[in-house]
């Protein structure tokens, strides 16, 4: 666990002023700012919604994208972004004869790149919740504080959260072993493209594929036309198949993954 900690501590300092860490950062600032900028402009012909939609709506516009390209392509990057350092500098065997673990500085990486993306998804809570709560302030005929959706939010960004760990420990994989950066991005682009058309066309076996696991995971948002009522009117069902798959993805490969590096490592 100490080798652990240290491997962790080090990437941390290594990558806390890469383009990757700071994406983690900026890009649920940014979009979030982006939608309350559009939904402030066009505040007089929501007003007659009632407090639950334009929730819905707001965080909607915000997870639809997510969901669709930006989360998969975000992994992708910071997938990339954590190896990049011991790739540029070629330093994978020193890292490799340290006296810690081999298993400890693979895991350590990994679980370095799943915090990332807990943070980003952590801060879309955050920025959404905030800046809704915001728009319910400068244009009170906006009716954002008749309804409270913190607790769905965090529901539904832990779900997407949980389906994004299949698509990670894949591009974390290939970051590892292909050192440059158009490869596994190629990669990751196509097969989210591949994912977001397996689920708009509605292929049977589409929870099978891993890109396509964001997008299934937010089935759980009504959209307008279906206008859901009562006190607790939207029920995030969190483990669904395509989660189970994610989870089963993420945790064979990145088991495989450990003993493909560690051999690579030695040569």
């Amino acid at each position: 666990m100490k080798g652990f900690i240290l491997s962790f501590h080090s990437e941390f300092y290594k990558s806390r002023k890469t383009a990757g860490f700071w994406s983690a950062i900026i890009l649920p600032l940014l979009l979030c700012l982006l939608i309350f900028a559009g939904f402030y402009s066009r505040s007089d012909k929501m007003v007659m919604e009632p407090g639950m939609m334009l929730w819905v709506q707001f965080s909607g516009a915000i997870l639809g994208v997510m969901g669709s390209l930006l989360l998969p392509m975000l992994i992708v990057f910071i997938g990339y972004s954590v190896n990049s350092v011991e790739h540029k500098a070629d330093t994978w065997k020193t890292l490799f004869s340290l006296p810690i673990s081999k298993l400890s500085v693979y895991s350590a990486k990994y679980f370095y790149a799943l915090f990332l993306v807990f943070l980003c998804l952590a801060l879309f809570v955050l920025f959404t919740v905030g800046f809704g709560n915001l728009l319910g302030i400068v244009k009170p005929g906006l009716k954002f504080n008749d309804y409270n959706m913190s607790g769905t939010l965090s529901q539904l960004y832990f779900k997407l959260f949980l389906s994004s760990l299949g698509i990670l420990s894949i591009q974390f994989l290939l970051s590892l072993l292909l050192r440059d950066f158009l490869k596994p991005m190629g990669i990751g682009f196509v097969a989210t493209i591949t994912g977001v058309i397996l689920v708009v066309n509605q292929w049977k076996y589409n929870y099978l594929f891993p890109y396509s696991h964001p997008m299934l995971a937010l089935s759980a948002l009504p959209q307008r036309h279906n206008h859901p009522t009562g006190n607790n009117p939207i029920n995030v069902d969190i483990f669904t198949q395509e989660i189970y798959v994610s989870l089963i993805i993420a945790a064979v490969v990145f088991v495989a993954g450990y003993f493909i590096v560690l051999k690579k490592s030695v040569k």
